[in-house]
Formats: structure tokens, C-alpha cells, sequence
């Protein structure tokens, strides 16, 4: 039986990777390139994510560009109604000029890409901290390195823009671009851009005090982790023993909790706790808690290159670094780049905290952002416009 489905499984990519999606492609690509027409496609997601929206809107208020946005929904969705949703996408991404990603995709690797279209991969993530793509090659975590090379994610990619200089290597890495190519450039990510505006700081603080009332003046910790297992099942790490740090910390701290958005089914957040800790998932966006946070929890997860924009506090709950590292591995020593505290339990994280004004070294987070988010600095999208014009 497992012989049966692994050859359904290679049928059906080899039909659609390799017949179905190219042949739509080329059937719409006969058409004349539609100038400063930009496609916008998210993978995973059913909306918009921030790692795109800031590009998005950039371009919505200049003129003379057609905006169109595709949520592929790959892994969330039947096989039919994908098949339907990549179909309209190649149709559209046929005669656009610039087609824009923040995600792994076959489909856009699979097409026979016209050279009057450009494919900028803004990618969902800065720094280069676990493991992805090629690099996860044979680990538990990634696929056969054949499949990969047969079935690629990052074909088609004229341009895949990166945090930093630091860390372009991972990525020639991870998408199989040959190194010096020209096709990562450390330009800064544009989504960073709005940590650097004071207006967007401010409407982040107004949108907390509207969503979370029980703030009353209180600071906030921020726990931000990432998921557990692939995207099609993951699953939310559960260790965080949120009574034990409402008992220590109520007085002068809340705790906003933000699962990953491929979670589907979050754990609760305790009853009795609801004057201290309030799942925000839904409710507030991620850039906005890195805003108005005091304090960062998180484990693997990138948004910590973002975070060190502010140089405030963070504390890295790595309670499963052993089993994540064999599973699916990090770019950097663990230990030697996380600057703050690797802890393995609630009460290190509390001692941490109480004892933050003495403990926190601001200057191991400067170091940090100095090496991984060097090219961010508020014009990321200007820097990303000017390369698409110029080409240099």
C-alpha cells in the first residue's frame, strides 16, 4: 500500500509539475507583457501576509501599476481546488512583468519562465536562523535531495533580497543559486520598513489599548513562538506554564500570546489567567506586538532579526533544542547567536525577568542586529524599486 500511494503521489506531481502547469502557462504567455503589471502570491496563507503588504501598498499608491493578489492555499485545500487557484494564478502571472514571493513554490519553478517577467522572492523570514530548502535535504524534517532537484522550490528567481550581507550564503544555500550569482541582494527587507515609522509605532500602541484592555499600564511580554512538525500538521508548543508567571510577574507585566499562522489548533490559555494572558493570534498583527512589546519570548522563530530593531529584551525558550536541531537543524550555533538567554523552563524565563534590569546586555542585541539586519533601515522598498528599474 505505501508502494501504491508514493506512486500516486509521484503521478501526481509529475502531471501537474511537468505537464498541466507549464502547458497553462505557456498557453497565456503568448500574450504581450502587461508593463508594471505585479502578481503578488502567498502559498500557504489566505490573505495577504506582511511580508508582502508593505510592497503592496507602496505600489497601490503609485500609479499605473495592475495589483492582483493569488493565496495558493497549498496544504489547506482539496487537490482540486488547488489545481483551480494555481491555474487562475498562471493565467494571470503570464503577461505580468514582476511576479513577487514570499514562500517556497513549485509552481512558479515548474513554468518555462518568459525573460520580459522578473520573480522577486521577498521570502517571509530575515536573518538566516533554522534550516530551510536545500539545506534540509535528508533530515527528518526536508525531503530527498533528488526530489528536490527534481521537483524544485526556487526556480525562476531573478532576485531574492536578504536582511544582510551576513547571510547570503545561507540562502544560495537553501534555494541551490550559484554563489555570487547576483540573485541574492542584501538590500534590506521590505516589510521592515514600518518599524522605522513613528506613526506606525504609534497606531501599533492605539490598536494594543483598543484590542487589550487589561493592559492598564502594564508591560507587555510578548511570546511569539514558531510551530512543531510540518506546515500541513502543525502543531503549537505547549510548555509554557502561564499560572506559575502570572503568579510572579501579574503586577507589572501581561503576556500576549502569537501562534504561528499555519497552527490550527492553538492550545487555551488558562481560565484563571484571563487578567494576565490573552491569545492575540487572531486578534493582532504580528508586526504591531513587535511594536508595543517589552519583552520577546520565542524559540526558532526569525522574527527575532526583526525584533532586534528595537533592541529591547528577548528570551529564547528552547525547551527541545536537541530534538529541533536533529529534526531540522539551524545555520548558525545556536547557543553562540541568540543574544539573550537560552532557558529550558517557565521558572528560568521568570527569573530572567525579575531580575531583567541587571541581566539584559542591550549591547549583545546591537551585535546581533549589526551582523543580521545591517540592510535594514527604513528604505528597504525604495533600495528593491530602484533595483527593478535599474537592474543593479
Amino acid at each position: 500500500m505505501q508502494k501504491i500511494g508514493e506512486y500516486i503521489r509521484e503521478l501526481y506531481r509529475f502531471s501537474t509539475l511537468r505537464i498541466l502547469f507549464p502547458l497553462q502557462y505557456q498557453r497565456f504567455s503568448r500574450r504581450p507583457v502587461n508593463k508594471k503589471k505585479a502578481v503578488f502570491i502567498e502559498s500557504q496563507l489566505p490573505g495577504l501576509s506582511d511580508s508582502l503588504s508593505v510592497l503592496y501598498e507602496r505600489l497601490e499608491r503609485e500609479q499605473g501599476w495592475t495589483l492582483s493578489v493569488h493565496c495558493l492555499r497549498e496544504s489547506f485545500v482539496s487537490k482540486s481546488e488547488f489545481l483551480k487557484l494555481a491555474c487562475a494564478c498562471l493565467k494571470d502571472i503570464a503577461d505580468a512583468e514582476y511576479i513577487f514571493l514570499c514562500d517556497a513554490s513549485r509552481l512558479i519553478s515548474c513554468i518555462p519562465k518568459r525573460r520580459e517577467s522578473t520573480v522577486v522572492q521577498l521570502w517571509h523570514a530575515c536573518g538566516a536562523f533554522k534550516k530551510f530548502g536545500m539545506s534540509t535535504a535528508e533530515r527528518i524534517f526536508g525531503g530527498t535531495r533528488k526530489n528536490y532537484e527534481t521537483y524544485p522550490y526556487y526556480g525562476n528567481l531573478d532576485y531574492v533580497t536578504v536582511s544582510s550581507p551576513e547571510v547570503c550564503w545561507a540562502y544560495e544555500e537553501a534555494m541551490s543559486l550559484q554563489e555570487g550569482s547576483g540573485q541574492v541582494v542584501p538590500i534590506g527587507v521590505s516589510r521592515t520598513d514600518i518599524f522605522f515609522q513613528k506613526e506606525f509605532q504609534k497606531q501599533a500602541q492605539d490598536r494594543c489599548e483598543k484590542t487589550v484592555p487589561m493592559r492598564k499600564g502594564r508591560k507587555i511580554i510578548l511570546y511569539a513562538p514558531t510551530f512543531r512538525g510540518n506546515v500541513s500538521d502543525a502543531k503549537a508548543p505547549n510548555q509554557l506554564d502561564i499560572r506559575a508567571m502570572q503568579r510572579a510577574l501579574s503586577k507589572e507585566y501581561i503576556l500576549l500570546i502569537k501562534h504561528h499562522p499555519v497552527i490550527k489548533n492553538r492550545p487555551k490559555v488558562p481560565e484563571d489567567a484571563g487578567d494576565f494572558a490573552m491569545d492575540v493570534t487572531d486578534r493582532m498583527e504580528i508586526e504591531d506586538l513587535l511594536c508595543v512589546s517589552d519583552i520577546c519570548i520565542s524559540d526558532y522563530s526569525s522574527l527575532v532579526f526583526e525584533y532586534s530593531l528595537f533592541e529591547r529584551p528577548m528570551i529564547f525558550f528552547a525547551y527541545d533544542i536537541s530534538e529541533y536541531d536533529d529534526w531540522r537543524g539551524f545555520y548558525y550555533d545556536y547557543q553562540e547567536m541568540t543574544p539573550g538567554p537560552v532557558v529550558q523552563s517557565t521558572e528560568e524565563i521568570v527569573h530572567y525577568i525579575e531580575h531583567i534590569s541587571s541581566e539584559f546586555d542591550v549591547n549583545m542585541v546591537r551585535k546581533f542586529r549589526n551582523r543580521f539586519m545591517s540592510a535594514c533601515d527604513g528604505h528597504a522598498t525604495d533600495r528593491l524599486l530602484e533595483l527593478l528599474k535599474t537592474g543593479v
